[in-house]
C-alpha cells in the first residue's frame, strides 16, 4: 500500500466491517460522495492522519451501507469512530482536526 491511500472501503452489505475493526486500531470514516465536509475530512485523513498512524482507515459510504450508519447512530456526516480490538473507544462528528484524531488513536 502506498502512504496516503486509505486502507479499505467497506462493501455495500457491510460483511467485511467486523473483520476490519476486530484486531488492532481502526479509524472508521462514515461519509457520502455528495458531502462537501466529508471531502475536507478525507483530505485530512489521507494527508495527515494515515501517514502518522498504524491504524487501519476504513471508509463507510453511508448511502451504500445504511445499516452500519444506523448501528453506530450516525445522524450527520462526516463522522469518525475509533476502534481498538473491536471496541469503540472514541467518536467525532463533523470535520475533525488531525491532532485530535491522532491523540485518540494513541
Amino acid at each position: 500500500m502506498v502512504k496516503g491511500e486509505i486502507d479499505m472501503t467497506i462493501d455495500a452489505d457491510g460483511t467485511s466491517f467486523d473483520a476490519a475493526i476486530a484486531k488492532g486500531k481502526a479509524l472508521v470514516d462514515f461519509w457520502a460522495t455528495w458531502c462537501g465536509p466529508c471531502k475536507m475530512q478525507s483530505a485530512i485523513l489521507e494527508k495527515q492522519v494515515e501517514p502518522a498512524t498504524d491504524a487501519t482507515i476504513v471508509k463507510v459510504e453511508v448511502d451504500s451501507c445504511p445499516e452500519l450508519a444506523q448501528k453506530f447512530g450516525i445522524m450527520s456526516i462526516p463522522a469518525l469512530r475509533i476502534f481498538k480490538d473491536g471496541r469503540m473507544t472514541a467518536s467525532f462528528d463533523g470535520v475533525t482536526k488531525a491532532d485530535e484524531i491522532l491523540e485518540a488513536l494513541r
